[in-house]
């Protein structure tokens, strides 16, 4: 695999009489690839059947001419405001009755047929266009679904495709009664159209309800998505990418990632860390200029396995950003940290958002590569530094990974309908898992919950995988690898319902959860031994193997033959304990890293990242701060 690098571009923000110097500028740095289209259907169309493509053919030459390949995202994110006169029921509307107005961008329900149809009719014409075009190298499909929680929408057109959505998996409403039990507060329904969508309720609704419409909202996108992508692949040979978000868990990704040949995502580690990591003010303090160790690295991996082995990140952060809490700049070196760290983890790409900070609207606080008067932002010299290194390192491949890590989208719509205590959260159990095995200085590949072949893995864990399919669960009784299950596994049936026999129901595994409970964050329940219990427990009846307990003796971490059940949220210091001892057991080398310390194998290197904002000791010497290592294997 070639690495390369790229950047964003917006041509029409910028004189025409630039370009070239900018496009020369970006091949002189060392860039492969620029982004361009994905927000500019009002100059494409400004108004309705009135193309103008002039522009946008000049860009695509001139980028072109200094040898840079393009990646031309179709521009469905940003309708123009004529379209709203054409549609004006196109708009999301919010969980509380409110339309989600123009004004910025991704003001469109998904379930709007109406503007579906104008997405299909530019994305056609852009792909008869440019399908042929030898420059276009990719595509990208509109920008950053879910962005702005514009997944789920409570709006007519949302309600009446709910509709027909349900008649179609459940047949007769008859059926859906019994599924989702509405006998219950006698919720039955007489006809599909009776069926409201699950907001603006007296008290909560029911949780089958919800579940049912965070599936339909997830099909939308990937309905959405699937209509783009088989038009251009009707019309062009080059891959097709869409460009996914951090920590955003409101559609199935993997399902989008099936029509896709590359799966991009964009990286802003300072941002997410005080948007969207869950951590306390000293982790924040300590992390404010580099971003959390882990959570580039979780989302790495996803993407990934998203994109079937080949990913991008299509926004890299280059500089201060514009939309957390607090906008610090980063650290001298963590731009050339986080590009590297991306390749360490096999990505093919990495493009910086944006190749010059814009002087006007909304973004106008966000770094990019150059500042606004055209002067190089610090950004640019950490990007070439890369540039010059990929130049003089040969072409990598992936190393194969002994511990697999399921993540499951349908797991977090059902935690996220019924989280059972406040901030309970599947994707944060599953990033906790990760970064404990990450500080023991592990590679981790992450699965779909559609995966049933485990003959990779030495060690696969599937924290809080709610509801378990019959066929993984025989995939993971017949596997040689350990699995390690909980909590909440098997917790639900696919409808939301406890399932009889109780969960999690696994042959093999002598396992029965008889009562679960949700715990304030100021009542741990200690271990025996280092580490607590927090957030979530469950009592088991059981006759397997304790390998942790709490202090009263009752068991937290079981074992029977391949299978270990967790049952309860354990801290660091108890998933520590837990996968050190199944490592030992396993032979899986591990060892314990310095704090901000972490380490990722390539097929021929060994990348150790320092992520602490000063030097640290490390078994192979010290690593200046916010710096890398590369070891030969």
């Amino acid at each position: 695999m070639k690495r390369t690098l790229g950047t964003c571009y917006y041509p029409e923000h910028w004189p025409e009489e630039i370009w070239e110097a900018d496009a020369r500028r970006m091949a002189q740095a060392g860039l492969t690839w620029v982004r361009i289209g994905e927000f500019a259907w009002g100059r494409i169309e400004p108004e309705l059947g009135n193309l103008k493509w002039d522009w946008l053919d000049r860009a695509i030459e001139v980028l072109a001419t200094t040898g840079l390949k393009i990646v031309l995202g179709t521009p469905t994110a940003t309708p123009p405001r004529w379209m709203l006169h054409r549609h004006p029921d196109m708009l999301a509307v919010d969980a509380h009755g409110n339309p989600r107005k123009f004004g910025s961008r991704r003001h469109y329900c998904f379930s709007h047929e109406g503007y579906a149809q104008e997405c299909d009719r530019i994305v056609r014409l852009m792909a008869e266009r440019y399908g042929k075009n030898p420059h276009i190298g990719a595509w990208q499909t509109d920008n950053e679904y879910s962005c702005h929680d514009t997944t789920l929408s409570y709006s007519q057109a949302a309600s009446e495709a709910f509709r027909t959505w349900l008649k179609e998996r459940y047949g007769s409403v008859g059926a859906l009664n019994r599924a989702w039990g509405n006998v219950f507060w006698s919720m039955d329904y007489g006809t599909f159209q009776d069926i409201d969508l699950p907001n603006l309720t007296v008290t909560e609704p029911n949780p089958a309800h919800v579940l049912a419409f965070r599936r339909f909202s997830s099909d939308q996108v990937v309905r959405f998505n699937r209509r783009q992508a088989e038009i251009l692949r009707k019309h062009s040979s080059a891959p097709i990418s869409h460009n996914f978000m951090g920590r955003t868990t409101d559609f199935d990704h993997f399902k989008v990632g099936g029509e896709l040949e590359i799966a991009t995502w964009d990286s802003y580690p300072m941002g997410f860390l005080e948007d969207r990591v869950a951590a306390d003010a000293d982790h924040k303090r300590a992390y404010a200029r580099q971003g959390d160790p882990d959570f580039q690295a979780f989302h790495h991996d996803i993407y990934r396995a998203v994109g079937k082995g080949r990913w991008w990140v299509m926004e890299q952060q280059p500089g201060p950003v514009n939309w957390a809490p607090y906008n610090p700049a980063p650290l001298p070196g963590m731009v050339r940290l986080w590009t590297w760290e991306a390749f360490a983890h096999g990505a093919e790409a990495v493009c910086y958002f944006r190749w010059r900070q814009a002087p006007f609207a909304q973004e106008q606080m966000h770094a990019g590569l150059l500042r606004p008067d055209s002067a190089a932002a610090p950004g640019l010299d950490e990007a070439m530094q890369v540039a010059r290194e990929i130049a003089e390192t040969p072409d990598a491949s992936a190393a194969s990974a002994q511990v697999g890590l399921i993540f499951d989208y349908d797991a977090d719509f059902a935690w996220t309908t019924q989280p059972h205590g406040e901030g309970s959260s599947y994707f944060q159990l599953v990033f906790d898992t990760y970064r404990a095995l990450r500080k023991l200085g592990l590679s981790i590949d992450i699965l779909p919950a559609t995966a049933r072949d485990f003959s990779d893995y030495k060690l696969v864990t599937a924290p809080g995988l709610m509801h378990i399919p019959e066929a993984l669960k025989r995939a993971f009784c017949e596997t040689k690898a350990t699995v390690v299950l909980g909590p909440r596994a098997g917790a639900r049936g696919p409808e939301m319902e406890i399932p009889v026999p109780l969960p999690p129901d696994l042959p093999g595994l002598d396992v029965t959860v008889s009562r679960v409970e949700s715990i304030r964050p100021d009542m741990p329940m200690a271990l025996s031994g280092e580490g607590n219990v927090i957030g979530y427990r469950e009592e088991l009846e059981t006759s397997a193997d304790a390998m942790l307990q709490l202090k009263d003796g009752s068991p937290v971490a079981v074992a029977n033959g391949n299978l270990v059940y967790m049952a309860g949220w354990g801290d660091q210091t108890a998933l520590d304990r837990l996968f050190s001892r199944l490592c030992n057991t396993l032979e899986i080398k591990t060892m314990l890293l310095p704090e901000g310390v972490r380490i990722r194998d390539t097929a021929t290197e060994r990348f150790w990242f320092n992520y602490r904002a000063e030097p640290v000791e490390t078994p192979i010497g010290v690593i200046p701060a916010a710096d890398l290592v590369r070891q030969a294997l």
